[in-house]
């Protein structure tokens, strides 16, 4: 039987969050994320904004890097960036992970986890992935 395990992303930062969970699927973790639009990224919200919007804008229509608007899609991403996806065991791995916006009806029993060492109290400077996402042009909304 796999280890099944449900985080929610509200108030826990990016980077932080992608490094638990890689580690986790590569330990052969079946995991999901819901809420990741209330994930936070730490920083200056107009420069965090340029990033990714440099990032989406690169490259062209028929030739990449793609880089997704989404706020699930660019936390699936980021995790992504921490395992190695081109080998079987990074991409068995990657394979293992679900990313939500909001809550979906079939996880709405189970019990989330937060993770604490995920949290990064006292931010002064932050904004959240969904906002980020907004800014971007996604249209995704959470499904209730």
């Amino acid at each position: 039987m796999k280890a099944l395990a449900v985080i929610d992303a509200d108030g826990l930062v990016l980077g932080r969050l992608g490094t638990h969970v890689a580690k986790r699927l590569l330990s052969g973790e079946d995991i999901f994320i819901i809420n990741a639009e209330k994930a936070i990224i730490s920083g200056n919200k107009v420069q965090l904004l340029a990033f990714y919007k440099n990032r989406r804008e690169r490259g062209t229509r028929n030739h990449g890097p793609f880089y997704p608007r989404s706020a699930d899609a660019i936390l699936k991403r980021t995790v992504r960036g921490m395992l190695e996806h081109r080998k079987p065991s990074g991409r068995a791995a990657y394979r293992r992970l679900k990313v939500y916006v909001g809550v979906p009806r079939e996880l709405k029993a189970e019990k989330a986890e937060t993770l604490e060492s995920a949290k990064k109290p006292q931010l002064a400077k932050y904004t959240t992935l969904g906002a980020i996402s907004k800014e971007l042009g996604s249209t995704r909304e959470a499904r209730t």
